[in-house]
């Protein structure tokens, strides 16, 4: 099992985040990542919340093991273009440590507030399919033209090539079961989701039929699943066990709201049953 953990950017300086990530990195954690927003998701009133892309750099820059990414990027915060770009660049920061996470967004008010047009759901879907193909045409190709409903280039070609070839592993993080689910199928290295039990296990059949009906073996998909520190020990291992008997082999661990004390306890505790299972 892999382990990573969400270092959360709500209402946290640089030097918090750093010190969040270089402590994962010296408790043997997997990776650490961050969120796409530009506002805090909790809390009242105006704080800090720095921006996932650039801040990946930074800890690209200052970390040497631990694989970095963000849970996940929201395709319509950015031309894919750009994206993509964006991406090559900590993946070369960080010598190949970068995990590609995509989503279609869903903050629907953080978009009005800062002027982002915020479409309806099948558009939101339709430009991260998209928007996926011009980011690995453009990490794989040169001279890359693309005419899509949403997204166009002419002749494009953008240099260094990621470090990981083809590129970073893609990571989906969906849960609709119409349009995302399938496309998870057909196109993600991982899959991450909220969803537990059952509903976990019924999302899965869905991801892993589609995957086979695009000629794909289904267990080449990681499949990663949220875990909550915050809960008794007992019923944090009885979580992961749970997820573990669905297959998922990467859990993402929330940032205890209790502190770093907590997250220290889950790493003497919990973590080393956890990667040894």
């Amino acid at each position: 099992m892999r382990v990573g953990i969400e270092v959360a950017q709500h209402r946290l300086e640089w030097f918090q985040l750093l010190e969040r990530v270089g402590w994962a990195e010296e408790a043997g954690f997997d990776g650490a990542w961050v969120f796409d927003h530009f506002k805090p998701l909790y809390g009242t009133g105006p704080g800090p919340c720095l921006e996932s892309w650039t801040l990946l750099a930074g800890l690209a820059a200052a970390t040497t093991r631990i694989r970095l990414g963000v849970l996940v990027t929201g395709m319509t915060y950015r031309h894919p273009s750009v994206l993509a770009a964006e991406a090559v660049t900590v993946d070369q920061i960080s010598g190949g440590r970068l995990e590609l996470g995509l989503g279609a967004s869903w903050f629907e008010r953080e978009h009005l507030e800062l002027g982002i047009p915020f479409p309806r759901t099948a558009e939101r879907v339709d430009r991260l399919v998209e928007g996926i193909e011009v980011v690995r045409r453009l990490m794989t190709a040169d001279d890359v033209s693309f005419a899509g409903d949403h997204y166009r280039l002419k002749r494009a070609t953008y240099r260094p090539r990621p470090v990981q070839r083809p590129y970073p592993p893609l990571w989906i993080g969906a849960s609709g079961e119409q349009r995302m689910l399938p496309l998870v199928g057909r196109v993600a290295d991982a899959w991450h989701c909220f969803a537990s039990g059952d509903d976990y296990a019924r999302k899965w059949e869905i991801v892993a039929d589609a995957a086979e009906k695009a000629g794909r073996d289904p267990d080449t998909i990681l499949r990663s699943a949220q875990l909550s520190l915050s809960e008794p020990w007992d019923a944090v291992r009885k979580a992961a066990a749970g997820h573990r008997a669905n297959g998922v082999g990467y859990l993402v661990c929330s940032w205890p709201s209790e502190g770093r004390l907590r997250a220290e306890e889950f790493v003497d505790r919990v973590l080393p049953e956890l990667v040894a299972a």
